[in-house]
């Protein structure tokens, strides 16, 4: 564009000389014409710009790991002059992650109309991926001035994580929630508030079961079946403290809410509600969400990617630990990515549990070997980056 100004001024004086030269009346329409077009240029660029809306059109705020996702740059006109060439200058970037990546998109922008353009997106993990315009330049047509419009406009778009099949044991305890009224569909239990079934009696069945009212009209011996509680109060522990700020940032808060989606599914999978604490950033506090069905679980997954703020400022589970003692549940797990002793040691010593797990995701078996310092009550579990199926197979949960 330098370049082009150059030559511009050149062309001026020389029309200048042409008509110091030639007195013709030519000559000095020429050089009038000349000299006054960069003032049109500039006059019209600028009534332009302040005429320019820049906003993100987007399909799907919710979109799927390692696929391509449509995002449409809208640039609107509202001047009766044309720009022939329009430079945007586009930033991406995952909330979980530092790294800024960018690209250009060229386009012209007709007068009184609106201007799309639509390019592809993905990501190799989940979490939020917010675009935003770093600029836009705007040309006039003989590129001789240039006028920027559109700078920082937003939005972002949510990519979910994938769940991964884990195997282990999920246990039925004595610990049940009191005022639920949630009981499983599939299996039997002892609770005599709810009937779970009726059949025929068997020998070595309990007398008390026997339904002796529908017994007499039947004239053979008819037993209720018990149901069984499922709102047992379970706990899922996500701590989403970044204890990493390098290239495997990203990969680790990946595999962090990957390893409680596919924990979750697994609990529902065999009718166990549960719950999941975590700290919102957004809220500033901790929170507990209660998770019984799978609609639960997609909001609660949500939430929890939506809560993480740029800065990935989280407080440490010591907070929760201290405003929320004494705890007590059938089952307790802490995810997280970091190995810290102190608060590893709080949940093997002062969490009340019949079966507690530490979920630790680390780069490879030896740095796990590093934290595994040996605990009475707490089951500790490895999951190296990117391999929860493998890492996850005999939880007792």
């Amino acid at each position: 564009m330098i370049l082009t100004k150059i030559l511009f001024i050149i062309l001026i004086l020389i029309c200048a000389a042409f008509y110091v030269m030639y007195i013709w009346d030519f000559a000095l329409v020429l050089l009038i014409v000349i000299t006054l077009l960069p003032v049109v240029m500039f006059i019209t660029t600028y009534i332009t710009q302040k005429h320019i809306t820049v906003e993100f059109a987007v399909k799907d705020k919710n979109v799927s790991k390692n696929r391509d996702f449509p995002i449409q740059l809208v640039v609107t006109n509202r001047s009766i002059f044309p720009i022939g060439k329009a430079e945007a200058h586009i930033e991406y970037y995952n909330v979980f992650s530092n790294q800024i990546s960018s690209f250009d998109v060229y386009l012209p922008i007709q007068p009184r109309n609106s201007q799309r353009v639509t390019f592809q997106l993905s990501s190799r993990f989940c979490g939020i991926i917010k675009i935003r315009t770093a600029y836009i330049n705007l040309f006039d047509p003989l590129r001789i001035f240039k006028f920027r419009t559109g700078k920082n406009i937003q939005t972002e778009v949510s990519v979910m994580p994938e769940g991964h099949e884990i195997n282990g044991i999920v246990h039925y305890t004595d610990r049940v929630n009191e005022e639920s009224e949630m009981f499983s569909e599939h299996r039997p239990g002892d609770d005599p508030s709810e009937v779970f079934d009726l059949r025929e009696y068997n020998p070595g069945d309990k007398l008390n079961r026997i339904h002796w009212k529908l017994s007499s009209k039947k004239d053979e011996f008819i037993v209720k079946e018990y149901s069984l509680p499922i709102d047992v109060p379970c706990a899922i522990l996500l701590d989403l403290k970044c204890y990493k700020d390098n290239e495997m940032t990203l990969p680790v808060f990946d595999t962090l809410i990957e390893t409680f989606l596919s924990l979750s599914q697994f609990l529902l999978d065999n009718e166990r509600g549960h719950s999941v604490i975590f700290f919102n950033a957004a809220q500033n506090q901790f929170i507990e969400l209660t998770i019984s069905d799978s609609s639960d679980l997609s909001a609660a997954i949500a939430e929890i990617i939506n809560s993480v703020r740029d800065n990935l400022f989280c407080q440490s589970p010591e907070y929760y630990f201290a405003d929320n003692s004494p705890l007590s549940f059938a089952s307790f797990t802490y995810i997280s990515s970091s190995g810290d002793n102190a608060i590893l040691d709080h949940i093997d010593e002062n969490v009340d549990a019949d079966f507690k797990n530490a979920i630790t995701v680390v780069d490879s078996a030896e740095s796990f070997d590093k934290i595994n310092a040996g605990y009475s009550t707490l089951n500790m579990i490895p999951v190296i980056i990117g391999k929860i199926s493998a890492s996850i197979k005999d939880i007792d949960i």
